[in-house]
């Protein structure tokens, strides 16, 4: 356990947004956090930063579960189930599981972020998200040190959002995820979201491999998404609103061309990105913070910004893109003050 006080978030959060912690607590084993417990309540549980928006300094304690290690709990025939240590970043795991040819989260690869996290926003990208392989969730009640599972069906799951999001927000610190990924032989691949079949088409790929989705997948998020080694975000900042049918009926009618992909028979699914875009944001900033010229759906840190200022730029584009659609977009960022 290592202990910093006080301390700047600067470089724990993804944005890049300087703000003070009292003290900062980095924890690296369950013992560790289970002593912890014990002994106070955090203000602030803080993963990889990935997702999040920090508004104001922190008053208080900053606890970060930092524990690491992959093991493998049983094997199939045709599956395998995996513990990881929440500490894990998400990526490298991905990447190990591709190396491994153990299949189902190449789709995500190179989501930032740290494995303890995952499943409180139900990350997913191009067709896929956690929800689909994540087994059980191990977790530790803040106020208690208390040890709790949390099998798939009990985490209620629904895009971007779980239980750990909304009835126990903030009670919990997840300690590692478990996770059922497929073996060779059993891999269902998914190649039908955005330009992922158009790329292996162009390499004539026909059969490709789960490490052939997750280069393809990487080489996407990289033409459109900033480093954020190199310039402060945090990844899509808006939800794609999920819209009824009717509406977006009649949404077609006054915008022909608008892009929408389907949920079910009565719902349909619109890109955010494509709704600031032609709403004119690419590009424009307020104060520090800025609507990234290569991907609308990604608030970057400019120059020097403050959580206000992206809070700011993204409420302007809210209020723009409700007033020409009449839809209101969702922040997929948690905003912590």
């Amino acid at each position: 356990m290592k202990i910093y006080e006080p301390f700047s978030l600067r470089h724990k959060n993804t944005f890049g947004i300087d703000v003070q912690a009292s003290s900062f607590i980095s924890i690296e084993s369950l013992k560790e956090l289970l002593s912890l417990c014990q002994k106070s309540t955090p203000h602030l549980v803080l993963g990889g930063g990935s997702n999040v928006l920090l508004l104001n300094d922190i008053d208080g304690e900053v606890w970060s579960y930092d524990a690491k290690g992959i093991d493998i709990l049983n094997e199939h025939e045709d599956h395998i189930l995996l513990e990881v240590q929440s500490g894990e970043i998400w990526h490298d795991l991905v990447m190990w599981a591709v190396d491994n040819d153990y299949g189902g989260i190449e789709n995500l690869a190179l989501i930032p972020g740290k494995c303890g996290a995952a499943p409180i926003q139900n990350i997913g990208a191009y067709g896929v998200e956690i929800k689909d392989v994540l087994h059980s969730v191990h977790a530790v009640q803040k106020s208690t040190g208390r040890q709790l599972a949390y099998h798939n069906q009990s985490c209620q799951f629904a895009y971007r959002d779980s239980i750990f999001k909304n009835a126990l927000k903030d009670q919990l610190i997840i300690t590692s995820i478990v996770l059922k990924l497929t073996k060779p032989g059993h891999h269902i691949l998914n190649t039908s979201y955005g330009a992922i079949s158009k790329i292996l088409d162009q390499k004539n790929i026909n059969n490709p491999s789960i490490k052939d989705v997750a280069e393809t997948v990487i080489a996407i998020r990289s033409s459109k998404l900033p480093d954020v080694h190199t310039i402060g975000n945090a990844g899509s900042f808006f939800k794609n609103p999920i819209i009824p049918k009717s509406q977006f009926e009649d949404l077609q009618i006054k915008f022909p061309n608008i892009v929408s992909y389907p949920v079910d028979d009565a719902q349909i699914k619109l890109p955010a990105a494509w709704l600031i875009d032609k709403a004119g944001w690419k590009g424009k900033s307020v104060g520090g913070a800025s609507c990234y010229e290569k991907q609308a759906l990604v608030l970057i840190n400019k120059n020097k910004a403050t959580g206000a200022d992206v809070y700011e730029l993204s409420s302007q584009i809210i209020e723009s893109v409700k007033s020409i659609y009449g839809i209101e977009l969702e922040r997929e960022v948690n905003l912590i003050s």
